[in-house]
């Protein structure tokens, strides 16, 4: 039987070769492509600030200095509060670890199980321990300091596009189609609203979080709450890893206070964390971003599992994103049948508008058309419906 040969085209390979390239070019470009989505971020964040202060007679650039500078006197107010407080709580609790430590030493020496631990605990040498942490100590400084240069860069470019709004979105509309223009600021406008979404849930759930502690820590009598309070409101944003940031300050701070104290204070944060992250942030999340409890859940854990903390922060705006642009593009999914004949009719429609009030003008005056477009029809979609009465009397 003659060997059968298997001919790959040309075509084929350089494909193959042309997606493996972007995908080594994607990986190793990832701190750049947070940077832009943290950017845009800040962006969806300021920009509805920014347009109500230019409603409100504001020239758009003030504007802008006003609505960032806000958020830098928030971020230093937060660290202000917090950091020293912080701070103080441990050189407090380095100054009664000795005597913290002899007295957990005193109660595991009071079983035969535990006492070899006991003996253990008594006779730790930090020497040892230090000498083996100044490396990871070293590491974790320069990681911190290239996340903090991120950051910084994600403000600046956040700056930037917000200066430079009109000229930036003209030439992404230059290169897009004008018979794709209305859709394209439609999903512009739906991914403004979804980060804002994900932006108010945010803060819901870490002004809950730092509530929940202040109140806890001030019930139980311990000192700085307000502080630690603050820290773990801003830690919450943090998912899965939140927790152990917030929770270990405040078991710090109670320790003056004994350890059924410190074990009151462990117990109710972890039983407030499980409430948050199963009940509380499905519904917050799901509510603000139009999706079922358990999608966010899902979200959560698969962002979290393939991309750690990244992940998981990134994982409800992009699930909200692919849910939004499923619903704009008209994509008919394989099991539904769905009758969207009155969409695609508005679609033409107001398509036909845009091409006769953008005709012949620039992409940048274009582009502002196709979003005043977008903007009237998502007020009217708002707008609740006229009862029949209150239509014929509009009529008249």
């Amino acid at each position: 039987m003659p060997a059968s040969r298997v001919e790959v085209p040309a075509k084929t390979m350089i494909l193959a070769v042309a997606v493996a390239a972007g995908a080594w070019v994607a990986l190793r470009l990832v701190p750049v492509l947070l940077v832009v989505v943290v950017a845009l971020f800040l962006v969806g964040t300021l920009g509805p600030a920014v347009e109500w202060l230019e409603k409100k007679g504001v020239r758009r650039g003030l504007g802008i200095g006003i609505a960032f500078g806000s958020m830098l006197i928030a971020v230093v107010g937060i660290l202000a509060l917090t950091i020293p407080a912080l701070v103080e709580q441990l050189n407090s609790l380095v100054a009664q670890e000795p005597a913290l430590r002899a007295r957990v030493a005193d109660l595991l020496s009071h079983s035969r199980a535990t006492a070899p631990l006991a003996g253990s605990l008594r006779n730790v040498d930090y020497a040892a321990f230090l000498k083996g942490s100044l490396t990871t100590a070293l590491e974790y400084s320069r990681r911190s300091a290239e996340i903090l240069a991120y950051l910084a860069s994600a403000v600046f470019l956040a700056l930037y596009i917000m200066i430079d709004r009109d000229r930036l979105r003209g030439g992404l509309y230059a290169l897009v189609p004008r018979t794709h223009h209305i859709r394209l600021s439609r999903v512009l406008l739906n991914l403004e609203s979804i980060v804002g979404g994900y932006i108010r849930g945010q803060v819901v759930t870490s002004g809950l979080m730092a509530l929940f502690t202040f109140g806890l820590l001030t019930l139980c009598g311990v000192k700085a709450a307000l502080a630690i309070g603050v820290f773990a409101g801003v830690a919450d944003v943090l998912p899965y890893v939140g927790v152990f940031l917030s929770v270990g300050p405040a078991l710090a701070a109670a320790t003056a206070q004994g350890p059924w104290i410190v074990l009151a204070v462990l117990l109710a944060m972890l039983a407030y964390e499980e409430f948050e992250s199963r009940l509380l942030v499905p519904k917050v999340y799901g509510r603000a971003l139009k999706l079922p409890p358990s999608v966010v859940l899902l979200a959560l854990l698969a962002g979290g599992t393939l991309m750690g903390i990244t992940g998981a922060l990134l994982a409800l705006p992009l699930a909200a994103a692919v849910r939004m642009l499923v619903e704009e593009l008209r994509i008919d999914l394989p099991g539904e049948d769905v009758d969207d004949a009155r969409l695609r009719a508005e679609d033409a429609r107001l398509e036909l508008e845009y091409e006769q009030r953008a005709q012949g003008v620039p992409a940048e005056q274009a582009a502002a058309i196709a979003v005043k477009i977008s903007e009237d029809r998502a007020g009217d979609e708002r707008r609740p419906a006229l009862q029949p009465n209150e239509a014929k009397s509009a009529a008249s």
